[in-house]
């Protein structure tokens, strides 16, 4: 009579031939999906969803905080929108974005590290940087690297290099001096006090202006800069500035910080006009004084995005508005139309790893973008790598913004 252990295990002898049995009717060369089982269904390695990485260095904290994650901003936006409508895809290859963002507090040695380490650690493609000095650093050797800059500057001279995988995203400023300048002396006068940004951009675009302007007949009476990286009182450089009794100051940097060195002019008794140089914004700066356009009076700068009318700008307005509570600025803006027309790009190369074929089809992408995306209407890239679209500057009358188009 056998006992409950020995019938034990018969019964496993038995499970274990049958477990084998299956075992062997399987076919040997079938791979193992390490994806499947998901929701029940198996997918081939090649139908599985892959990452491409995007970069971006610049500005998180310091006084320049505010303007870093203006920027970040636009790119999350067009970065969630894609991945949330499945990715894209390119030769049956579904791809999704990771945004990879790191501070450089607006120090153009931190830039250089932190694209080696985006490049070395994430493989990044692209990098997006929205300052010269920073962009002229990873210029140094991202041909090498074979790794696209997507550039936001307005300085010429980043495009001017021969750089052929750095592509300048707004507007080159030279086309603001002469017009700025002449809307100026005729309503305030040709006396000028100089008080930018002590940046690399700051520097350029003083070496730009002050040539245009004493060729309409003005004068510089003061000549100054100011560290926003460092300098947070503005009371002696520009108590010494409105000591040389100017008609108008040339201020600009990041938004923040400029609006309060005109509040500071403005509480010195400075009554004249401003020429602002494009990096800061007239909204950005009004909402430091709580959306009051008063000391800004006699402004004269870009336009802001809210007061565009390109086909998707109001869409994106409403969408910005809903997740941050405030209406985005330029920089937002030309982060997200640049995020999808790179895109675009990809896809019209059919890689999204190859920054010289990205670069090869980035008229494509722009021709292929759809009108929901145009935060700003760009319409081609020229030879030099910067992207075009119509330009126009903004004054402050009576307390609002007027546009006026550039010849």
């Amino acid at each position: 009579m056998r006992t409950k252990r020995q019938w034990w295990w018969l019964a496993a002898i038995l499970v274990l031939g049958l477990v084998l049995a299956a075992c062997g009717n399987q076919t040997a060369t079938q791979p193992e999906d390490e994806g499947a089982g998901q929701e029940g269904q198996e997918e081939s390695p090649a139908a599985e969803v892959q990452t491409v990485n995007i970069g971006y260095s610049g500005p998180l904290s310091g006084p320049a905080a505010f303007y870093g994650e203006n920027t970040l901003s636009g790119l999350r936006i067009a970065v969630d929108e894609i991945n949330e409508a499945g990715g894209f895809e390119i030769n049956g290859q579904t791809y999704m974005l990771n945004l990879v963002s790191l501070d450089d507090q607006y120090m153009p040695n931190e830039t250089g590290t932190n694209a080696r380490r985006l490049i070395q650690e994430h493989q990044t493609p692209i990098i997006f940087i929205p300052h010269s000095g920073g962009i002229f650093a990873v210029q140094v050797f991202n041909e090498e690297e074979d790794v696209l800059i997507a550039a936001y500057t307005s300085e010429p001279a980043v495009s001017e290099a021969g750089n052929e995988l750095t592509v300048r995203i707004p507007p080159r400023y030279d086309a603001y001096p002469e017009p700025f300048s002449k809307y100026l002396m005729e309503r305030f006068g040709n006396r000028i006090a100089l008080l930018p940004t002590a940046s690399q951009y700051g520097k350029d675009w003083t070496e730009e202006l002050v040539p245009v302007w004493e060729s309409l007949g003005g004068e510089v009476v003061f000549e100054g800069s100011i560290d926003f990286a460092k300098d947070t009182d503005f009371y002696t450089i520009v108590s010494n500035a409105l000591a040389q009794n100017p008609d108008v100051l040339f201020v600009g940097g990041p938004s923040e910080p400029t609006a309060m060195v005109v509040a500071q002019a403005r509480e010195l008794g400075f009554e004249g006009g401003l020429l602002v140089m494009d990096q800061a914004k007239f909204d950005e700066m009004a909402a430091v004084f709580d959306g009051d356009y008063t000391l800004l009076e006699g402004a004269a700068g870009v336009v802001p995005l809210v007061y565009t009318n390109h086909p998707g700008t109001a869409q994106f307005v409403e969408k910005y508005n809903q997740l941050h509570g405030k209406n985005p600025g330029s920089e937002a803006g030309y982060h997200y139309v640049a995020m999808y027309i790179f895109v675009e790009a990809m896809k019209a190369a059919g890689s999204v790893d190859d920054a010289r074929a990205i670069r090869a089809h980035l008229q494509e992408g722009i021709n292929n973008l759809s009108d929901e995306y145009k935060v700003y209407d760009i319409s081609e890239v020229d030879e030099h790598g910067g992207l075009s679209n119509v330009e126009s500057m903004a004054v402050i009358e009576n307390g609002e913004v007027k546009e006026i188009e550039l010849e």
